[in-house]
């Protein structure tokens, strides 16, 4: 079923991506411009949100671009205002933006730790506290956020920062659910689970030698119940869902997109 977001105007943070292939938010971003969404693309890249504005206009779809980094207030408040002047309303709000910070509480810096939570952490908070006015205003909107699995089980691997920031997320995203729900504004959380992705290649990079990466690919596809890392689709047309009319009574919920991870008894 097409047009699930027509006549809807989104903003997407984290749309571009971090090296050749298909982030979440530049997935999500497509997709919800192939939905008849009208589009705001958000990253601290320009040039990786200029190639995803470029692909929905090759397709015929709307998509304009803001350069931002989603953990200042004021550059936040700017691309909200950008989104306003060109759409005239934000129906829904789509939070991507994240990284990983390796390591326990012993191995971090405060300054890792910092940067962690505000990449992860504050730059949700930031783009909800500008978007949700203008939401209550037009009586309603979907905030769709990307949380993790590793927010509620150890995956195997120290990532402390990563897992208490996207635990956290959870519990904003229930309280912002709840607040909001006589608003008409929804919120809901994704939780994905090892999704192949640029970002997991360079992290990938960073720690192996060129010629182990296929094994620890295929290792982790051997992890997952259903035999293969999940991609940046699964976790875009979950966000779909959630942002769309179809879920018009789902609130304060937490998808999992892990191909049964979180029902396995072994993580890693």
């Amino acid at each position: 079923m097409a047009g699930r977001l027509e006549g809807k105007a989104a903003f997407v943070s984290g749309a571009g991506s971090v090296g050749p292939g298909w982030g979440n938010g530049k997935a999500a971003a497509v997709l919800f411009a192939r939905e008849g969404a009208r589009v705001l693309a958000v990253d601290i890249d320009g040039a990786a949100a200029e190639e995803t504005r470029a692909i929905v206009a090759g397709e015929g779809g709307e998509c304009i671009v803001a350069k931002a980094d989603v953990t200042d207030d004021a550059a936040v408040a700017a691309a909200v205002e950008t989104a306003m002047r060109a759409f005239g309303r934000i129906d829904v709000l789509h939070n991507n933006v994240g990284i990983v910070v390796g390591g326990g509480p012993a191995d971090v810096s405060p300054e890792e730790w910092e940067r962690g939570a505000a990449v992860n952490l504050r730059s949700v908070f930031l783009t909800t506290r500008h978007v949700l006015p203008h939401m209550r205003a037009q009586g309603g909107g979907a905030i769709v956020n990307v949380s993790s699995i590793a927010a509620n089980r150890w995956m195997g691997v120290p990532y402390a920062s990563y897992a208490a920031t996207k635990a956290a997320l959870l519990g904003l995203s229930r309280n912002i659910a709840l607040q909001y729900a006589p608003d008409g504004i929804r919120c809901n959380c994704v939780l994905p689970g090892i999704v192949d992705t640029p970002l997991l290649r360079n992290l990938l990079a960073e720690v192996y030698p060129a010629d182990e990466i296929p094994d620890r690919i295929a290792g982790r596809n051997r992890q997952i119940p259903m035999r293969r890392m999940g991609d940046a689709w699964d976790v875009a047309h979950a966000a779909l869902y959630l942002a769309s009319d179809d879920a018009k009574y789902v609130t304060g919920a937490e998808l999992v997109v892990d191909g049964g991870l979180s029902a396995s008894a072994i993580a890693g």
